[in-house]
């Protein structure tokens, strides 16, 4: 199953039983958003509380920690859903904000029917999709039987063995301008991981918005990755959420998914590890 759906796929998928679309939309007051207006039927995940588990000291882990396994089912019964429900899932930056980290989620544990709606809400509204307000109706299930998260994570000390060394790839994917340490919006320290490559998740889409074709997107990653195997490849950003939408691009793109480093420059940067700055 291709790891995203169109709108018009998704109208189609709409009508179906046992169909879950969620809505992952982020930003300071997430319920409110949703309850202000969201695509018919879907029910509300919150970001910051139900895909993480933030800590008081940000060193621990980063800005978005995942939750703990037995967490993350808790809310998929809670939202309805099962080892058999094919689940979509949206936000409105095409996966770059939240939905790819659901995916990424579902999808570690085990879970084959999950996709991302390709071009967000905003392409759902595009073709008619309805809308309406007020409150999350899910309809709970039994809390998802999972126990561990089966794609690969890397740790912060992994990623500082692996930084910099021949036969191994630590990608970033914030932009040019974060990696070259020229701005930093959102952490307190501008720069990058020593050794670390940069490929911003901006390469994935189209000057539409949209994910580039599978070919694409494999001829991107593998003129800089080669045949390099799974295992030696990192993938982080800020906190460990948008570099879910570049591996969602690689797993578009037929290839296998590498490691995701969770804390990403959030916990690095605050953890008085080397910092690099301007381009490699």
């Amino acid at each position: 199953m291709s790891p995203i759906i169109s709108p018009t796929e998704l109208l189609q998928l709409s009508q179906k039983e046992n169909f879950v679309l969620v809505d992952a939309r982020n930003s300071q007051n997430p319920k409110e958003v949703y309850e202000n207006g969201h695509l018919k039927g879907a029910v509300f995940v919150d970001p910051n509380l139900e895909l993480a588990d933030i800590k008081e000291n940000l060193a621990v882990g980063g800005r978005h920690p995942l939750p703990a396994v037995q967490d993350f089912c808790n809310v998929l019964g809670k939202l309805g859903i099962d080892p058999h429900s094919h689940v979509v899932v949206y936000d409105d930056q095409n996966g770059a904000n939240s939905a790819a980290r659901f995916w990424w989620m579902l999808r570690a544990l085990g879970h084959k029917k999950i996709q991302v709606l390709e071009g967000g809400i905003q392409a759902a509204e595009e073709v008619g999709y309805s809308f309406e307000k007020g409150k999350s109706q899910p309809k709970p299930k039994p809390t998802y039987p999972a126990t561990k998260w089966d794609l690969p994570i890397a740790s912060m000390e992994e990623v500082e063995e692996k930084a910099g060394k021949a036969g191994s790839f630590i990608i970033d994917v914030r932009s040019a301008e974060r990696y070259r340490g020229e701005q930093e919006p959102i952490d307190l320290i501008a720069g990058h991981i020593p050794g670390a490559i940069n490929i911003p998740l901006t390469q994935n889409m189209d000057d539409s918005g949209y994910f580039l074709k599978p070919e694409k997107l494999r001829q991107l990653y593998q003129e800089v990755l080669g045949n390099t195997p799974q295992e030696n490849i990192i993938v982080h950003c800020g906190s460990g959420v948008s570099a879910c939408h570049t591996l969602l691009a690689m797993d578009l793109a037929g290839l296998e998914i590498p490691k995701l480093y969770v804390g990403s420059w959030s916990e690095w940067s605050r953890n008085d590890k080397p910092i690099g700055k301007g381009s490699a």
